[in-house]
């Protein structure tokens, strides 16, 4: 019996394995999002021991995602128009390439703050071609599209177990070894992913030679996107979240050494119970059958997200601050990536790679100004206040949505029906109008 055909237990949380192309690509990609987190963990650790400025974890914050903001539209039309698999493959030999330098520069102590910066920057530029074109390229390694929204729970489940070992793992190795070995790790991990990518066997997709500037198609991907209503409020509410309260993350070693009184093994576990929390959340949206029902797991979601950051910034004692990573990183996943599949369910196929630009720009892009604006307000207000400040605005985020839910449904109703999705059969039963009424 395949993963597919099971409908229950095991077989249907990971049925997207069930797809050759796919399973190549869970397997590379768990190694490689190990290594991801190493760095991020690292990267981290290592300016706040060289500056010890809350500010410029901001700063690096900022300079590692707003390549995303600013070219991940453009990267979108792209990536409609090009292979993708191919510009997949390019986009990791370039990540290996910078994580490489990083570690040598590291574990030869040459390292300096503006070689951070001038490498995070070239990172944030691969990764704006990078997160498109991934989240466009799931579509093309599963044959059924019934198993697109488990594939990207799936999806979600890899980048947040990697996230429960990778900062624990960065932590230890950290205050024994250092930061360089880190950065090695998460190059040689490249590997995997790339090997893995190479081993599949895809079906070659005919496009349309689109000989139209590049503008067009980027006007035309706007006009679509932000002129449809359950797209626009989708994204928007990501948008607020991320800037917000994503950045809580480049706060995290201010809370580990000053708030909390730990190293960078506290840095890791605290990191390591937001993986999870985001793991739990990633396997109950796997073990899901339907997309029906999303638009209120996304309201909840938020509302759990801005809880836990309120609740995290209140606490003094690890055992708790742990506990609120772990509510906070299951309200953030779920909410990333019940966004995520229903942007990709409701998306036209041809506006597909635009489509998640938009959401690569809404969940990355807004992250930089976020970290600039939670960095300059952590020093003038405090980390804590700045945290809780996040929090509340992911509730009154998801209040505003929930109001706007009952437009929403009607919206997407029509598009789950063309696609089988919804069946007229499960829609609800509208006793007649009395005649004369």
């Amino acid at each position: 019996m395949s993963l597919s055909s099971n409908s229950t237990g095991l077989g249907m949380v990971f049925r997207a394995l069930s797809h050759r192309n796919y399973r190549l690509f869970f397997g590379g990609q768990s190694i490689s999002l190990i290594g991801t987190w190493l760095q991020i963990t690292a990267v981290s650790w290592l300016v706040f021991r060289l500056t010890g400025s809350s500010f410029l974890l901001g700063v690096v914050g900022f300079t590692s995602r707003i390549p995303t903001f600013l070219l991940a539209s453009f990267a979108g039309v792209l990536v409609d128009r090009w292979n993708r698999h191919r510009l997949l493959v390019a986009t990791q030999v370039f990540s290996l390439i910078q994580a490489l330098i990083l570690a040598v520069l590291v574990l030869t102590d040459a390292i300096a703050f503006w070689h951070i910066i001038v490498l995070t920057l070239f990172l944030g530029v691969v990764n704006a071609f990078d997160v498109p074109v991934r989240q466009s390229f799931v579509v093309d390694m599963i044959e059924r599209r019934e198993d697109l929204g488990n594939a990207i729970a799936l999806n979600s489940s890899m980048v947040n177990g990697a996230r429960l070992v990778g900062p624990s793992v960065a932590g230890t190795l950290i205050a024994t070894m250092g930061e360089g070995l880190c950065f090695l790790l998460n190059a040689l991990s490249f590997v995997a992913v790339i090997v893995s990518l190479l081993a599949m066997r895809i079906t070659p997709k005919t496009r349309e030679r689109n000989k139209a500037p590049l503008w067009h198609g980027l006007t035309e991907g706007y006009r679509y996107a932000f002129g449809f209503f359950p797209i626009r409020s989708l994204l928007l509410l990501l948008a607020l979240v991320s800037f917000m309260a994503m950045p809580f993350t480049v706060l995290m070693p201010v809370f580990a050494g000053k708030i909390l009184q730990g190293g960078p093994q506290t840095l890791g576990f605290l990191l390591g119970a937001t993986g999870v929390g985001a793991l739990a959340g990633a396997l109950f949206l796997a073990s899901r059958r339907s997309v029906l029902g999303l638009g209120r797991i996304i309201v909840i979601a938020s509302s759990l997200f801005g809880i836990g950051l309120i609740g995290f910034s209140f606490s003094r004692v690890f055992w708790l601050s742990a506990a609120m990573m772990v509510v906070t990183g299951f309200g953030m996943m779920v909410q990333m990536t019940s966004t995520n599949t229903v942007l990709q369910t409701i998306v036209d196929e041809d506006k597909r790679g635009r489509v998640m630009s938009f959401y690569t720009m809404a969940f990355m892009g807004m992250v930089p100004f976020g970290s600039l604006f939670a960095g300059s307000l952590a020093s003038a207000i405090g980390t804590p206040e700045t945290t809780m400040i996040g929090g509340i605005f992911c509730i009154l985020g998801s209040l505003l949505f929930a109001r706007k839910l009952p437009a929403f449904r009607e919206m997407v109703r029509p598009i789950y029906l063309e696609r089988g999705i919804l069946s007229q059969r499960s829609l609800p039963i509208v006793p007649p109008e009395p005649e004369g009424t």
